[in-house]
C-alpha cells in the first residue's frame, strides 16, 4: 500500500520522490506550471478510517506513469502529486492549500470523500482551480451553479439511494425498513435520496441509527436495528463499517433483504472479509465491469486492464472493484487533458471536463457513457442493480437513467 507519513516534512518528502518519478526525473519544481509539465494534486486516505481506499491514489500514480512512458500529453509530462488526509477534513484543507499554494497544480483529481472534499470547496472555488472526479457521489458535488470548479464522478448517491427505494416499493411494498448510514454529507445524502424515492411511503422506515467514521464498531446499531422487527436493511456505510454489519448480521442470524451502497460493494475489500457466505443475496448497483464477473473472460478490455496492471501495478488486488473505477476515473482524466491540447490551463482544463460527449470506457457497462455539459457537472447517471451470488454479482433489471428525471 502506498502509505505517506502523517508529518508534513513526510508528506512533502513521499510526494516530492513520487512527483519525480512520475515526470520522468524532471526536475519539475523549478520549471512553471503548465510549460513543460502538468501538475494534477490529489488527497486521499492512506491512512486512517479510509484507507482501504489507498488504491484511488496508487491506480492514478501509475496510469499517469504509463501516460508519460508513452509521451505524456502534447509533449508535456504529468506530475501527479498525492498527499495523505487520513480521511480528515481539516487534514484535507490543509494538504490541498499546499497543492495549490506550494505545488502550484493546476487541477485538483480524484480527491476521496464527501466530508473531506467538502471542506476544500469554497477554497478551491475561490481558487478557480477544477476540482474534478472526486472520489465520492454526493449530489452537491454537481451543483454547478453553487460550485462551478467542482464536479464529481459517480452516480451521485441520491440516485442510487432511489434506484434502491423504487426496487423495494416494487418488489417489498409490505417491507418494514431499518437504516444504518455514516453521520456525515456521505450518509446523509444517501439517506436523503433513499427518502426521496420512498416518497409518501417513507414510513417504511421503521429504524434508523448512524455511527462516525471514528468509531470502532457499528455493532450496538446492528443489534438496535435487528430489535426493530425490520425485515429490509438498508447499509450506507464505508468498507469497514460495511464489513462490520455483514458479520454482525450473520452473527445475530438476521436474514433482512441487504441493500448496499456501491462505494462499499468491493468483493475483495468488503464481503470477502465479511464472509462470502454472509453476503450472499446482497444487492447492490453498478455502472462498470465486474473484473471477477466470467462474463468478461475474453474481454479486449480486460485483456488490455491487466496488461496495464502486469506492468505498472501488478501488486494490485485486481478482485478489488476499486481497481476498475481508478483506472476508469484515471481515462476520463486522460481524456479531459487531450481535449485540453495546448491549452492546459485551469481554465481550459474546468472547460473541458465540462464538455465530454458520448465518453464510453470500454470497462463502463454496456449502455452506459460520460457526458457532461456547462450546466450538467454529473459525469455518470446511469447505473445496474446487482445481487452477489455468493461468488461474483448478477446484474438485474434495465440500466437506471437519471439524466432526464433530476
Amino acid at each position: 500500500m502506498l502509505r505517506a507519513a502523517r508529518t508534513g516534512t513526510a508528506l512533502c518528502a513521499a510526494a516530492g520522490a513520487l512527483a519525480l518519478a512520475l515526470a520522468g526525473g524532471a526536475q519539475a519544481q523549478d520549471k512553471p506550471a503548465g510549460k513543460d509539465e502538468i501538475r494534477i494534486g490529489n488527497v486521499n486516505a492512506y491512512s486512517g478510517p479510509a484507507a482501504v481506499y489507498a488504491v484511488l491514489g496508487k491506480v492514478p500514480a501509475a496510469y499517469f506513469r504509463m501516460m508519460n512512458d508513452q509521451g505524456g500529453v502534447g509533449g508535456r509530462q504529468i506530475r501527479f502529486i498525492t498527499y495523505d488526509d487520513a480521511y480528515s477534513p481539516p487534514k484535507t484543507v490543509e494538504q490541498t492549500r499546499k497543492l495549490v499554494e506550494n505545488d502550484q497544480v493546476a487541477v485538483m483529481y480524484g480527491s476521496l470523500g464527501a466530508p473531506t472534499s467538502s471542506a476544500t470547496l469554497k477554497y478551491l472555488n475561490g481558487h478557480k482551480i477544477p476540482h474534478i472526479f472526486i472520489a465520492s457521489g454526493a449530489t452537491k458535488f454537481g451543483d454547478q451553479a453553487a460550485w462551478p470548479w467542482t464536479m464529481g464522478f459517480q452516480p451521485s448517491y441520491q440516485t442510487e439511494g432511489k434506484a434502491f427505494a423504487a426496487n423495494i416499493l416494487q418488489t417489498r411494498p409490505d417491507a418494514k425498513i431499518a437504516v444504518l448510514y455514516q453521520n456525515d454529507d456521505f450518509g446523509r445524502d444517501v439517506l436523503k435520496g433513499f427518502k426521496d424515492g420512498l416518497g409518501d411511503k417513507a414510513k417504511m422506515i421503521v429504524a434508523e441509527a448512524s455511527y462516525e467514521s471514528t468509531d470502532p464498531t457499528i455493532d450496538s446499531q446492528i443489534v438496535k436495528l435487528k430489535a426493530s422487527g425490520a425485515d429490509v436493511f438498508m447499509n450506507m456505510t464505508t468498507p469497514k463499517f460495511a464489513a462490520q454489519a455483514i458479520r454482525k448480521i450473520a452473527e445475530l442470524g438476521w436474514k433482512p433483504t441487504h441493500y448496499l451502497g456501491s462505494n462499499a460493494n468491493s468483493i475483495a475489500a468488503v464481503l470477502g472479509p465479511a464472509g462470502l457466505d454472509n453476503a450472499k443475496d446482497i444487492i447492490s448497483s453498478a455502472y462498470l465491469k465486474d473484473a471477477n464477473d466470467p462474463e468478461w473472460k475474453d474481454d479486449p478490455a480486460f485483456k488490455k486492464w491487466n496488461a496495464f496492471y502486469d506492468k505498472y501495478l501488478p501488486d494490485a488486488d485486481r478482485k478489488d472493484a476499486l481497481t476498475v473505477y481508478a483506472y476508469v476515473a484515471a481515462q476520463t482524466m486522460e481524456q479531459v487533458l487531450r481535449q485540453a491540447g495546448d491549452d492546459v490551463t485551469p481554465a481550459n482544463i474546468m472547460k473541458q471536463a465540462a464538455n465530454l460527449k458520448h465518453f464510453r470506457s470500454d470497462l463502463l457497462l454496456p449502455g452506459i457513457e460520460i457526458n457532461t455539459a456547462p450546466d450538467d457537472h454529473y459525469p455518470i447517471e446511469q447505473l445496474q442493480l446487482i445481487r452477489f451470488d455468493g461468488k461474483q454479482y448478477v446484474r438485474f433489471g434495465p440500466v437506471i437513467d437519471s439524466s432526464k428525471k433530476r
